[in-house]
């Protein structure tokens, strides 16, 4: 079966159940006209890649794309042109991408890690098989609500309309929750920490939570993110209705897995909807995710702004209403704490960031610079 532009924004284009539409056909319209072939990632590893196209699964290089710029390295879900007859077959550039789920390294380089593409909700897994770490899921949240503004920096070519990814709280394995007031508790309070956001408790095991799950996965593509032992690839596999994902026991004594999952992989599900199913996360280091915070954390920049002096530190400065809040019971210690962690660890990460870009730029301007006089003493000795 062979590609042509014209079938390229048709519901029934080989590429639809991956998520292929009017939009993205007309930004890769001129690639088409240079014969290359549209394909989404749906695995990567070792430099290389499975892209689906309206020819089958290739398996790709990445060579062509592999950039200075860890955020630009090729993703799973991300859309790309390749070329058709190649031996081997190469991705030659990335379609720009709409949302990016991004975390910072481990590295000293503060440099951030893209962890899925073009997603419309992000799924953060929480078990209810051990208690609810909020702090923890806080900065999930975060990450999450700030998947937007990390796209902006990513792709080729001409950034495509505001797109947004909406976060979506997952309670796994609610079958260890029998009781139903008690799961009513959990829920309300992870809907106290997530404004706006729809919380779900789900099971694998009773089907709990999995239809209305499936409805929403329905509406475009979703990644699965959370700690391993959290029940991502058994959610996986109910939805897909096979054991296509490989999984194990977590284990009793803490309720962590064994991260079994080891690559991000890219699966169309039977009702229709995208789903990428990702490794367990030992940490998740925030990047650029200063507005996210604010959108977590509303309710205390809501108070910020009533506070006499504008620079309040929300201390023991007079007028504050923050602290007023949590005199009078209506706002944790325990939330301000964390929303001025995840505010000092994110100023920490953007100054890294900004004096690892000035002396990168620096590094560079000098190589130019040298580069240049070399090429001036060649000519100065030629014209002697």
């Amino acid at each position: 079966m062979s590609f042509s532009i014209s079938q390229a924004s048709t519901p029934s284009h080989p590429l639809a159940p991956y998520g292929w539409d009017d939009a993205w056909a007309a930004t890769f319209a001129p690639y088409a006209e240079q014969g290359l072939l549209p394909g989404r990632v749906v695995r990567v590893d070792r430099g290389q890649c499975d892209v689906v196209t309206p020819d089958g699964v290739v398996r790709a290089d990445t060579a062509f794309v592999v950039p200075r710029d860890p955020m630009r390295i090729v993703c799973t879900g991300d859309w790309v042109a390749v070329d058709p007859d190649g031996d081997p077959q190469f991705v030659r550039t990335l379609l720009p991408r709409r949302t990016a789920f991004v975390r910072s390294t481990s590295s000293q380089r503060s440099e951030g890690q893209v962890l899925a593409t073009n997603i419309d909700h992000i799924v953060i897994c929480v078990s209810l098989a051990v208690e609810l770490d909020l702090g923890r899921l806080e900065r999930f949240l975060a990450l999450a609500m700030s998947s937007t503004a990390g796209a902006a920096l990513l792709g080729d070519g001409p950034r495509p309309v505001d797109h947004e990814a909406r976060p979506l709280v997952l309670l796994t394995k609610a079958d260890l929750v029998p009781d139903v007031t008690t799961l009513s508790h959990l829920v309300e309070d992870v809907e106290r920490i997530a404004p706006g956001v729809q919380v779900l408790p789900v099971s694998s095991a009773t089907g709990e939570g999995v239809d209305v799950f499936g409805a929403i996965l329905g509406g475009g593509t979703s990644v699965l993110l959370g700690i391993s032992g959290a029940g991502k690839s058994t959610l996986a596999n109910t939805l897909l209705g096979e054991d296509v994902m490989h999984v194990q026991q977590a284990r009793e004594v803490d309720g962590k897995g064994r991260h079994t999952t080891t690559t991000r992989n890219l699966l169309v599900l039977p009702g229709g909807g995208v789903l990428i199913d990702t490794p367990g996360l030992r940490g998740v280091g925030l990047w650029d995710a200063e507005a996210g915070v604010g959108q977590v954390f509303s309710e205390i920049e809501d108070l910020a702004r009533q506070c006499r002096f504008h620079d309040c530190a929300h201390t023991s400065e007079p007028g504050c209403a923050v602290t007023a809040a949590i005199e009078d019971g209506s706002l944790p210690e325990r939330r301000l704490d964390s929303y001025r962690k995840l505010l000092r660890e994110n100023h920490r990460i953007a100054a890294k960031t900004d004096a690892r870009l000035r002396s990168e730029t620096l590094r560079e301007w000098k190589r130019r610079g040298a580069e240049g006089r070399a090429a001036m003493e060649l000519k100065r000795g030629r014209t002697r």
